[in-house]
């Protein structure tokens, strides 16, 4: 069975060098509403993995949102569309998913 970690890496290795910074640029710049942005210096030398440990600790449920949104952002649709095929159903607290909006 594949771990929501690495479906979110399977989707950032699909990313290419150019890309890959423009969806760190939105990471650091706190590109969705009402989730906090990562700092630069955790994401200045990340690697895809470390990325996806950053996003999981920093957004918990809402990592597959935010993943989504910033794919959008970055016209990357064809690997938007994959992981809306791949993803978990989100589990937790259902007040955390819905005091956090996905712009």
């Amino acid at each position: 069975m594949t771990t929501p970690k690495e479906i979110l890496l399977g989707t950032l290795e699909d990313l290419g060098r150019d890309d890959f910074e423009k969806f760190k640029w939105h990471l650091k710049n706190g590109s969705v509403e009402g989730l906090p942005a990562i700092p630069v210096s955790k994401l200045e030398n990340a690697e895809r993995t470390n990325i996806v440990d950053l996003m999981f600790d920093t957004y918990s449920i809402n990592t597959f949102e935010v993943a989504k949104n910033l794919l959008g952002r970055i016209n990357k649709n064809d690997l938007l569309e994959n992981l809306n095929k791949t993803i978990p159903e989100p589990t937790g607290n259902k007040h955390v998913e819905e005091g956090a909006q996905v712009r």
